[in-house]
């Protein structure tokens, strides 16, 4: 049922979300073709913050510190295995892999490299401030329209 933390959390999630895919961007390897990363990663975040933190809102503000951070967590590993698996199909049609078990081990291998990158403080700083601004932003709504 849509309610209005849900939608606060959605909007504040994607957000966060392009923001952190913005922050990663130079850390990857020079000439890196993104693309829509940044859009995708904040369709991510809306997906995470409608689902995750939505139903959380409403408990408190500490709660919704920890439901917030929770959230960014949820969206990064969405996020490393929507583009971990788009990565190894791309390589596939290459045929840079000899089996389908060896292309299934490689989305985690390649999930593995890019959190090597993602562990970087200013994208943590992002992830996590956000989240926890965003997770009291959805809190307020919360008590807002409730």
């Amino acid at each position: 049922m849509p309610t209005a933390a849900k939608l606060f959390a959605a909007f504040a999630f994607a957000v966060v979300a392009f923001f952190a895919a913005e922050v990663f961007k130079p850390h990857m390897p020079e000439g890196t073709q993104f693309g829509y990363f940044s859009f995708v990663s904040a369709l991510i975040g809306v997906v995470a913050g409608w689902r995750v933190m939505g139903p959380d809102a409403g408990r408190g503000n500490w709660m919704a510190v920890n439901s917030g951070i929770k959230t960014s967590a949820c969206a990064v590993g969405l996020a490393l295995l929507i583009f971990s698996t788009y990565e190894m199909l791309r390589l596939a049609f290459r045929p840079a892999y000899k089996s389908p078990m060896e292309a299934v081990v490689g989305i985690f291998e390649l999930a593995v490299e890019y959190s090597i990158s993602l562990i970087a403080w200013d994208v943590l700083v992002v992830l996590v401030v956000g989240g926890a601004l965003a997770g009291l932003l959805s809190e307020w709504a919360a008590r807002r329209w409730n």
